[in-house]
């Protein structure tokens, strides 16, 4: 059944609206963006658990409680324990090249598909670790479900959400991400509780709920229109996906504009040197040197090691959970009203870019002096 929401063609739109069918679908495969936001809060939480790092690093376990000669900061110096945080994101760099090929070929769904198997072995691995080969196999896993997922959940909610509603759709990845960091986050301050020590164990193991809910889905998924028609060139398959999601049977002129799209993208030869061409470079400009900076600044990896950071300044490790856990409310409830403005770039959404920039400047500034309290000051 359809639901309100009319994009009736006006000034070169569609025809069309927002149908139940768009809404279900999208909401299955964003659950590809809560698995991967719950795989960046998870692990920052588990390697504060005095239990984990007791079984699995011993050496920094060790000198957390032994050794008072050394700042907090180096108490958690350890190549093994950075491998397996790291290990997830360069397991995902690697997998990613494969899973644009892989979507290219067979469709979004079978990329989906195997993001969430992935994410599910992964999980399962995790949890149920007996030694640090285990572990790092079960983090490489998900990262390989990260690759995947990040690959293709983003195209398939573009492609499959009407053009007026496209970037809100869209968006919903983020929104995802920011609600399986907040749920890492939960479940990380809860299990820490857990009597026996193994609370670090159902941490891990949790992320195979959604991934099962990613694997089923993706098996119901149906293909976009585009999709049938570059890989298939399957024209009336792709206009009858086309009416059903569209919930309507005036998809014409949409159709074209694929068609026409499909095979224009069949007659350049070198895809990347097009996009370098000089009208194509302020756009290209922007879609680097925006996601670039904002990794380089480092914010991401605060939150990836947010319940370490916190215990390096002198928090036990229940409070440094609880800390992070107020880290995730406020910063996914700034993701919600910084996106409350979706569409073309106007002048609100500058002001929100540069706001947003100027406090993680100064909250970066009162972390590096609190921090540095904390590291050289312990008592």
């Amino acid at each position: 059944m359809a639901v309100g929401m009319s994009t009736a063609s006006e000034g070169g739109g569609y025809n069309g609206r927002m149908t139940s069918f768009v809404v279900l679908s999208c909401m299955m495969a964003a659950t590809g963006g809560i698995l991967f936001g719950y795989d960046i809060g998870i692990s920052g939480g588990v390697t504060s658990m005095e239990p984990f790092l007791k079984r699995f690093f011993p050496e920094v376990y060790t000198k957390m409680k032994e050794d008072t000669r050394i700042s907090n900061y180096c108490k958690y110096d350890s190549q093994l324990l950075t491998l397996f945080t790291s290990s997830l994101y360069v397991a995902g760099l690697i997998a990613s090249f494969f899973a644009s090929s892989v979507t290219k070929a067979f469709g979004r769904k079978p990329s989906i598909l195997v993001g969430g198997v992935a994410f599910l072995a992964g999980s399962a691995l995790g949890g149920a670790a007996f030694n640090l080969y285990t572990l790092i196999l079960g983090r490489i896993l998900l990262g390989v479900g990260v690759g995947f997922a990040n690959q293709s959940v983003p195209l398939y909610l573009s492609e499959m959400a009407p053009f007026r509603h496209r970037g809100a759709i869209n968006n919903g990845f983020h929104f995802s991400l920011g609600i399986g960091v907040l749920s890492a986050n939960l479940i990380n301050y809860s299990t820490e509780k857990v009597k026996g020590g193994w609370g670090w164990r159902v941490s891990l193991g949790m992320g195979a709920v959604p991934a099962a809910l990613l694997t089923l889905g993706a098996l119901f998924l149906s293909e976009t229109p585009i999709s049938l028609i570059q890989r298939r060139n399957n024209h009336q398959k792709a206009r009858v996906m086309l009416q059903r999601i569209r919930g309507t049977e005036d998809v014409q002129a949409e159709l074209d504009d694929l068609i026409k799209a499909s095979e224009m993208s069949k007659t350049i030869e070198n895809p990347l040197w097009k996009i370098l061409e000089k009208k194509y470079r302020p756009q290209f400009v922007m879609a680097i040197a925006i996601p670039f900076f904002q990794q380089v600044t480092g914010i991401n990896v605060v939150g990836f090691y947010a319940p370490v950071i916190f215990r390096t300044i002198g928090l036990g490790e229940s409070a440094s959970l609880m800390s992070t856990v107020v880290t995730g409310v406020v910063d996914y409830s700034w993701k919600y009203n910084g996106n409350s403005a979706w569409g073309p770039w106007r002048f609100e959404q500058s002001v929100w870019f540069c706001g947003a920039n100027f406090c993680m400047h100064l909250c970066f500034r009162v972390l590096l002096v609190v921090g540095s309290i904390g590291v050289f000051n312990p008592e």
